[in-house]
């Protein structure tokens, strides 16, 4: 078990474990950020790959730092980077939720439980553009990205059938 690695990953996860507002996927972009650009652990296409095995499998959005973990250090790393990721945040959880409980009602609550929305979004979508980058789809990655977002806003179209529909996209046109 290589020590250096491990505190790598717990410096890197668990200042993250606290960023997670929205779930796992607001912290994508700063996981590529660092396992790709900082530490050098893997390439986009590996990073892709990991995001994508993260995704097809059950199990919480964070789960893509479990297998970062594996990738850089075996079952060490997973362990380690599923422990930073996880325990930090959900110590922190359970003791605010005994004061937000308290004070739910309170104005300064109400404006944090507000301003806390759009940041939220603001990360998923730049884990979004950051998986779309990587992935070095060009336009064609973009434009399928864009008309599916704006699909999913206003029809109730089934995400499966735009999956079905961007694949068979990339596979008839040239890109």
């Amino acid at each position: 078990m290589n020590l250096r690695l491990m505190g790598d990953l717990l410096a890197v996860f668990v200042p993250l474990s606290f960023l997670t507002v929205g779930g796992g996927q607001s912290i994508v972009a700063d996981i590529h950020r660092q396992a790709v650009g900082v530490h050098g652990w893997m390439s986009d296409a590996q990073f892709l790959d990991l995001f994508a095995l993260s995704r097809i499998t059950p199990g919480p959005g964070s789960l893509l730092v479990t297998l970062v973990g594996w990738q850089v250090a075996g079952l060490g790393g997973a362990l380690a980077a599923s422990a930073a990721i996880f325990l930090p945040s959900s110590v922190l959880v359970f003791g605010l939720a005994h004061v937000w409980s308290r004070y739910r009602t309170r104005a300064l609550v109400r404006a944090i439980e507000a301003g806390l929305a759009p940041v939220a979004a603001g990360m998923i979508l730049a884990a979004s553009c950051t998986v779309l980058r990587a992935a070095e789809g060009g336009v064609w990655a973009w434009s399928v990205a864009a008309l599916s977002t704006l699909a999913l806003m206003w029809t109730r179209i089934n995400p499966l059938l735009l999956l079905a529909l961007g694949g068979l996209l990339f596979l008839l046109i040239p890109h």
